[in-house]
Order: C-alpha cells, then structure tokens, then sequence
C-alpha cells in the first residue's frame, strides 16, 4: 500500500515508535509510515484517541501497537519502548512528536505553564532518546530519531516563549546526538514545520486568535501546510533516501522564514504560529 509519493516497500521491515501518534500530526506520520511498510507503535496520554487512532490505522492494513503513556514521566517513556520492542522485536524509528503550546504573553506566563511545556517538548525528547538509544543502535536498518520542532525556534516566538525555547533545545540536543551517535549507526534530525492548517494547534493559534489571514500572507507558496507535508518529510528522512542525512533541521513552512525576515508583525498574537 503506497502514499503516492513513497513506495509501500520505502520503511519495510521497519519498526516505528511515534508519541502523540493518537491525532495530528503525529497520526498523519503513523499512517504514512504503514503505508511505506513499517510496523508502527503510537503513544500518547489519551486512551481514548489512541483507540480511534489504532481503529484506523490497523483499517488500513497496518500491524499497530497502542502504548499510554506521558512523555513527562521518564518510566512511562521507557515503558513504552519495551512495549514496542515486545510486540515487534525492535525499534528502528523514534519520532519525538508529543507538544504541548499555548499562546501567552511571557508578563502573564506561570512557572507551571512555563515547566509543563519545557516537561512535554524538551524534556519528553530527551527521555524518548535515552529509552530508543539501545534498540536504535541494534538497528539492522540504521537507527532513525527523528523530533518534530518549529521554524519559530529558530528566531524566537514571541506569544509562545516557552515553546519556542523548548523547540529550540530540542534542535540543539538532536544536533548534539547527531554527533554523539554518528558512530552508532543511528541519525538524528528533526523536521521543524510551518503553520499546518489541518491540525487543531493552528486552529487555536490562528484561527482563534484572528490572524489567520495574515498568517496565511507570509507564506510564498500561499498555503497552509497539510499534515501530509510533514508526514512526507519522516519518511524521506527515515528511509534509504535520507541515509546521509543526520544533524540537520529539514524546515518545511512553504517559505515562510523566508518572508518574515522581511515583515515583523506588531503582537504576540500576531506572531504566534
């Protein structure tokens, strides 16, 4: 079963581990991945969306895994990777997907609201590193660890500090693991995408916010990202094509970062994405 872009033979053979793979765009990679021929396990903390999510991806014809588990809590990560490694023998790919954003002005930001997004981006990255290291190195494929970070984390993000600061130590630790396990066979990258329309964060950064045209007038391309776009990028980067692909940040935002050197909106608001 082919995605129209990669062949259904692309991730054969493949084991893949994905957190917040019950929706978004952590699902839209789960189904491409079986539809390049992976094995796949998703995690995230709502039983409830892992159920609907495993409905649909095993309608697809996949061989699927659901783990709960809390990217926050280092025991459930390390839970969740020998679950993966029960059930399917092994582990070739990490997708460090689970985020948590919200839009705040940093003068009104908590140190709870600060920490719980440092815990689940940064943090819940690095745990899933720690935990995948062993089984990514055994990898007869070659060990995959892919995160999903921002363009924003490249220049701040005014409105989402915390997040952006979060995706920006996750850039900076995959850089370093890149270096670090380079040896072990295993690369590391991350995929840092642009305002992807379908999904319920630009809906609430956006759309609820009131900027979603001129959000959409920064793009070059003049369209909102699809999830497919990223799920795309995951496997490009975690099959044979990427092979000599490892420490880079592979920005997929239709040239936006491009535009918005040019412009600089005038709030918060306006500049969260």
């Amino acid at each position: 079963m082919a995605n129209g872009v990669f062949t259904a033979e692309a991730l054969q053979g493949r084991v893949a581990l994905i957190t917040g793979g019950g929706s978004g765009i952590g699902f839209g990679i789960a189904k491409a991945m079986i539809a390049a021929g992976a094995k796949v396990a998703v995690a995230s903390r709502d039983f409830e969306k892992l159920t609907k999510s495993a409905e649909a991806l095993r309608a697809l014809g996949g061989e699927v895994l659901t783990v709960q588990a809390d990217v926050r809590l280092p025991e459930q990560v390390d839970a969740a990777v020998k679950a993966t490694v029960d059930a399917f023998g092994g582990l070739d790919i990490m997708v460090a997907n689970a985020a948590g954003n919200f839009v705040v002005p940093v003068a009104d930001m908590s140190v709870n609201a600060w920490k719980v997004v440092i815990d689940i981006d940064l943090n819940g990255t690095f745990y899933c590193a720690k935990a995948a290291y062993p089984y990514l190195k055994a990898s007869s494929f070659g060990g995959r660890l892919l995160a999903i970070s921002t363009m924003r984390a490249m220049e701040g993000w005014p409105g989402c500090a915390h997040a952006g600061a979060a995706k920006a130590g996750i850039m900076s630790l995959i850089r370093s693991l890149s270096a670090e396990w380079g040896v072990d066979g295993i690369l590391c990258n991350t995929i840092a995408p642009g305002a992807i329309g379908d999904t319920v964060g630009v809906q609430k950064i956006y759309s609820d916010q009131g900027v979603a045209a001129a959000q959409l007038a920064q793009i070059p391309l003049g369209r909102l990202g699809l999830i497919k776009d990223i799920a795309n990028a995951a496997i490009y980067l975690c099959s044979d094509a990427g092979s000599y692909i490892t420490g880079s940040d592979l920005v997929v935002d239709g040239g936006r970062q491009r535009r918005m050197q040019e412009t600089a909106p005038a709030s918060p608001q306006a500049l969260a994405s």
